[in-house]
C-alpha cells in the first residue's frame, strides 16, 4: 500500500493505503500485508492463522467490533497493540468479501491517526473549494477552454443555458459581461510566465441589459503537473463590489474633508462641494443657499468676494426654511453645462440667480428643508414627477437618479445640494445617500462658519466705525490724514485710536491713544476714552488738565469692570492743541511715544516731552510743553505698534522712523506720509494695533485776526462796536455787522459788569467769524431766563440765539467767552 501523505507538492493521501490484512469468518488472520507488518512490527509468520483479537490493545473489544461490522458500521477509530506492547491509534475501514468457496472474508485496511487527519484535511479543503466556498472557481486548460467550475459558479447561473465545458469564455460569456480581450490577455500572461496574477479588479455586468455594474476580484493561478509544466489555469473570482464602493466612498469623504471649506467665502465653499461631487459622485450637481445666508454677509452677486461687505447688520440667520416663502439662490453648479437637458434646459438657473422653481408649491425642496430629510428619486418614480419641473427641478429626460440633500447646521437649514446621474449607469444607493449627507453636513458646517465669520466681522467693523472717526474734520489750521491697522484682521478691533477735534478760536486738538490689549474689551475701553476726550476737549482744558481728568476716568473704568479689569490694564495717550493765531502747539503725553516734527525744510525731530505714566495709575502729575510750528511743518502722532515688534526694539524703531521721515519729499501730502510710514516701518505679520495721525500746520494770516484792549469803562462798549464794524468792512463782511455788533456789545457788557481787567476783544476770520472777549475773572457765566419785568439778564440768551455756537474757556489769567457765526460760502 502507498503511504498517505499531504505535502508541499499537493499530493492528497488515499485512505487504507498504509496497512492491510485479511480475516476469515472465524476472525483469524488469513493474509498479512507489508504495511501491516510496518505498522505493528509483527512479521506474517507470527500472525497468520491466529485470532485477530490478539492484535487489539484491549482484546475484550473483539465481540463488540464483530457486532458493529455485522450491523454495517465498518469504519472508525481503533487502538491496536504493537509487537513491543505499545498502543497504536489507527483509523480502520472494513469491507466484507466472499471467497471462491463461498466463505466470508473481511478486508481490514488501516491508516495511522496522523495520516488519516491529513486525508480528512485534504478532503475538507477540496469540499470547501469546490462546494462550500462562496468564491467562483473556474478551471481552464492551456487553450483557454473551460474544464470545470465549482458549485458557487454553477449557482451563479451565468452559463446555465448551455454546456460550458470545452468552450472559451469568448464563446460562452453573455454580451457585456466583461472585457473578454483583457481577460484572455491576463490568461496568456500567466501561461507564458507561470506566475500567478492576484487580485485584479474587473468591472462587468453579470445581468445582461442591466445598467448596474459589478466589481470582481480575479486571481489567476497556474496549475502544474509533477514536472512543473503549467497544464491548466484556476480562476478564483469574488464579488468585491461593496468593498470597492466603500473604498470609493471613503476616498471621496477624505477628499471632501481636504477640499471643502478651505476659505471663509460662501461662494467658494459651495463651489468646492460641487467640484468634489463631479464627476466622482455625480454627473452634475448644483448647490442652493437660502437667501438669508447671503443677506447675513451682504454678498449676493455671486462674485465670491471674501470681504462679506460692510452693509450687513450682523444678525444671526433666521430659519428661512420654515417661513412660508423661503428663497433659494444658486451658489454653485458643476457638471453638465447649463442649457443641457440634464440641468433642466429652459429651467436652468445661473449662479447668483434665485431658484424660483425649487421653492414653488409641491417642490421636494420645501419638504427637505422643513423636515431635514433627503429625497431620492430614480427611474420610474423620477420619470413620473420629472414632467412637473416644480417637483424635481433640473431633472431632464437623461437623468435616471436624482438626490436632494438638505444643508443643516446647528439645527438651522442653510440650503440644499442636488446630485444627478445621467451618464453614469449606476443609481444612487442607500450608502450613497449617507455619503452625500456626510459631505453636505461638512459643507453646512463650513458655510455656517463662513456666515458666522462674516456676521462677526461685520459686527466688529460696525463697532469700529462707531468708535473711530470715519471722516476727519477739516479745519483750515491743519490738513490731516490717518491710517489704522488692527492687529486682528478677523475682527478689525483694537485699542488704538486717534481724533481731530476743532476747538474754539480756530484751534485744533490732535489726539492719539493706545489701550493695552487687543480685541473687543480694548475696543470698548478705547471707545469710552475717546468719548471722554471729546467731552473734556469741549471744556477747553489744557493738555495736562485733560490728561489728569482722563486718568481719573480710566480708573473709574477699571473699577467698574471688577474681575474683568485684568483684560484691560491701562492706556497711553498724547494730546496736542494747535493755535493757528499764535502758531504755538501745547502737548502732553501719558506714557505715549513722543510725536515727531518734520519741518518744511525736511529736518526731523522728536519733541522733548516728558513721557509721564500711563493712564489708570492714579495720583500722577503730567507735564506740558509748548512748541512753535511754522507753516508747512508736519506733526506726526502714532502708536508704538508702528515701531515696536518681536524683532525690533522701540529705539531702533525711532531711528528707522527718523530716517524714513527725512527721506519724505516736501511735496508729500499727509496721506502720503501715512502710507510711507506704514509701508516702510510696519513689520510683516505685525502683532499690535497701529494708528498714525499726520497733520500739516497752517497758521492764520496776520490780517485774518485782530485784538483790542478794552478799558474798564462802560463807554467802551460803543467803542468796541465801532472797532468791530470797521474791521468787518475791511474783511468785506458788512452784511454781518448788525449781528456781530449785538454779540460784541453783550460780551463786552458782561465783561465790564461781572469780570475784571484786563479786558480784550479779538475777532478771527476763518471759515467762520469768531468773536472773543477775555477778562480777568474766572466766574462762570450762565444763561438766565429773564422775566418780562427784568431790565437785564438776556445777554447770553441773545448770544445763544444769534451765534452758531458759543462757550467759555479758562486760562491762568481769567476766562474767555467766545461766539462763532457761520459765514456764507
Amino acid at each position: 500500500m502507498r503511504d498517505i501523505t499531504f505535502d508541499g507538492r499537493g499530493e492528497l493521501p488515499e485512505p487504507g493505503g498504509e496497512a492491510e490484512a485479511l480475516l476469515d469468518a472465524q476472525g483469524r488472520v488469513a493474509a498479512w500485508g507489508p504495511g501491516a507488518e510496518a505498522l505493528l512490527g509483527h512479521p506474517a509468520r507470527e500472525v497468520l492463522g491466529r485470532p485477530a483479537d490478539g492484535l487489539l490493545h484491549d482484546p475484550a473489544e473483539a465481540a463488540h467490533l464483530v457486532r458493529r461490522w455485522a450491523d454495517g458500521d465498518r469504519q472508525g477509530p481503533l487502538v491496536l497493540r504493537r509487537r513491543d506492547g505499545e498502543p497504536v491509534e489507527v483509523q480502520v475501514w472494513v469491507r466484507s468479501l466472499t471467497a471462491t468457496d463461498g466463505g466470508q472474508r473481511w478486508l481490514v485496511q488501516a491508516a495511522g491517526a496522523e495520516a488519516y487527519r491529513t486525508f480528512e484535511l485534504g478532503r475538507a479543503l477540496l469540499q470547501g473549494l469546490f462546494t462550500d466556498i462562496p468564491f467562483h472557481i473556474d478551471l481552464f486548460d492551456t487553450r483557454q477552454r473551460f474544464v470545470a467550475q465549482n458549485l458557487a459558479q454553477r449557482r451563479a447561473g451565468v452559463f446555465k443555458d448551455a454546456e460550458y465545458s470545452g468552450h472559451t469564455m469568448r464563446e460562452m460569456a453573455p454580451p457585456g459581461l466583461l472585457d473578454i480581450d483583457a481577460l484572455e490577455e491576463r490568461q496568456r500572461r500567466v501561461l507564458e510566465t507561470g506566475e500567478a496574477l492576484l487580485d485584479t479588479e474587473v468591472v462587468g455586468h453579470p445581468v445582461p441589459g442591466s445598467p448596474d455594474d459589478y466589481v470582481w476580484s480575479e486571481s489567476i493561478l497556474p496549475l502544474r503537473d509533477p514536472s512543473g509544466t503549467v497544464i491548466a489555469l484556476a480562476h478564483v473570482v469574488s464579488d468585491v463590489t461593496q468593498r470597492v464602493r466603500s473604498r470609493e466612498r471613503l476616498v471621496l469623504a477624505n477628499e471632501a474633508g481636504a477640499r471643502i471649506g478651505t476659505t471663509l467665502d460662501l461662494w467658494q465653499t459651495a463651489r468646492e462641494l460641487a467640484e468634489v461631487a463631479v464627476p466622482w459622485f455625480a454627473d452634475s450637481c448644483h448647490v442652493d443657499l437660502l437667501d438669508s445666508v447671503f443677506s447675513d454677509t451682504d454678498d449676493t452677486d455671486g462674485g465670491g468676494g471674501a470681504s462679506g461687505g460692510d452693509g450687513a447688520d450682523g444678525r444671526e440667520p433666521a430659519d428661512d426654511a420654515r417661513s412660508r416663502h423661503p428663497l433659494l439662490r444658486r451658489a454653485a453648479s458643476d457638471g453638465v453645462t447649463a442649457g443641457d437637458t440634464v440641468t433642466g434646459g429652459a429651467h436652468a438657473v445661473r449662479v447668483g440667480d434665485l431658484d424660483t422653481a425649487a421653492t414653488a408649491p409641491g417642490s421636494p425642496f420645501l419638504h427637505a428643508l422643513a423636515k431635514g430629510e433627503s429625497v431620492l428619486l430614480a427611474d420610474e418614480r423620477l420619470r413620473s414627477v420629472a414632467a412637473d419641473i416644480r417637483r424635481a427641478p433640473g431633472a431632464g429626460p437623461d437623468v435616471h437618479s436624482w438626490l436632494l440633500v438638505p444643508m443643516l447646521a446647528r439645527g438651522v437649514a442653510l440650503g440644499t445640494a442636488v446630485f444627478m446621474r445621467s451618464r453614469s449607469p449606476r443609481r444612487f444607493e442607500p450608502e450613497d445617500v449617507l455619503l452625500a449627507e456626510q459631505i453636505v453636513t461638512r459643507t453646512a458646517v463650513c458655510v455656517d462658519n463662513a456666515s458666522r465669520y462674516h456676521r462677526e466681522r461685520t459686527t466688529a467693523r460696525t463697532l469700529r466705525r462707531s468708535l473711530l472717526p470715519q471722516r476727519l474734520p477739516s479745519p483750515s489750521a491743519v490738513r490731516t490724514a490717518s491710517r489704522y491697522l488692527p492687529a486682528s484682521e478677523h475682527t478689525g478691533l483694537g485699542g488704538d485710536w486717534f481724533d481731530v477735534i476743532p476747538l474754539s478760536g480756530a484751534r485744533v486738538a490732535l489726539v492719539v491713544g493706545d489701550v493695552v490689549g487687543h480685541g473687543l474689551q480694548s475696543a470698548v475701553t478705547m471707545g469710552r476714552l475717546r468719548g471722554a476726550v471729546r467731552t473734556l476737549a469741549d471744556l477747553d482744558l489744557s493738555p495736562v488738565e485733560l490728561l489728569a481728568h482722563l486718568d481719573d476716568q480710566m480708573n473709574r473704568f477699571l473699577d467698574e469692570r471688577g474681575d474683568e479689569a485684568s483684560l484691560v490694564t491701562g492706556a497711553t495717550c498724547l494730546y496736542a492743541v494747535y493755535d493757528p493765531v499764535s502758531r504755538l502747539c501745547q502737548l502732553a503725553r501719558a506714557g505715549h511715544p513722543p510725536p515727531a516734527v518734520v519741518s518744511a525744510g525736511g529736518a526731523v525731530d522728536f519733541v522733548d516731552l516728558p513721557g509721564g505714566p500711563p493712564l489708570g495709575l492714579g495720583g500722577v502729575v503730567f507735564e506740558e510743553r509748548e512748541i512753535a510750528l511754522a507753516d508747512g511743518d508736519l506733526l506726526v502722532l502714532y502708536t508704538d505698534g508702528l515701531l515696536e515688534s518681536r524683532v525690533q526694539d522701540f529705539d531702533t524703531g525711532l531711528r528707522r522712523m527718523r530716517a524714513t521721515l527725512s527721506r519724505t519729499p516736501a511735496s508729500a501730502t499727509p496721506q502720503d506720509v501715512c502710507d510711507t510710514l506704514i509701508t516702510g516701518l510696519l513689520p510683516p505679520g505685525h502683532q499690535d494695533d497701529v494708528a498714525v495721525l499726520v497733520a500739516r500746520m497752517t497758521g492764520l494770516a496776520p490780517d485774518a485776526h485782530v485784538t483790542w484792549e478794552i478799558g474798564a469803562q462802560e463807554q467802551m462798549v460803543g467803542r468796541a462796536r465801532e472797532l468791530t464794524v470797521r474791521q468787518l468792512a475791511r474783511w468785506g463782511l458788512a452784511e454781518e455787522s448788525f449781528t456781530t455788533e449785538l454779540i460784541v456789545s453783550e460780551l463786552v457788557t458782561n465783561a465790564l459788569r461781572y469780570g475784571g481787567a484786563p479786558i480784550t476783544l479779538r475777532l478771527i476770520r476763518d471759515r467762520s467769524l469768531i468773536c472773543e472777549v477775555s477778562d480777568g475773572s474766572s466766574t462762570s457765566p450762565h444763561v438766565r431766563h429773564a422775566r418780562d419785568t427784568d431790565e437785564g439778564g438776556r445777554g447770553l440768551y441773545l448770544i445763544a440765539q444769534l451765534a452758531q455756537s458759543w462757550g467759555t474757556r479758562y486760562n491762568p489769567r481769567g476766562k474767555t467767552i467766545w461766539a462763532e457765526q457761520s459765514l456764507p460760502v
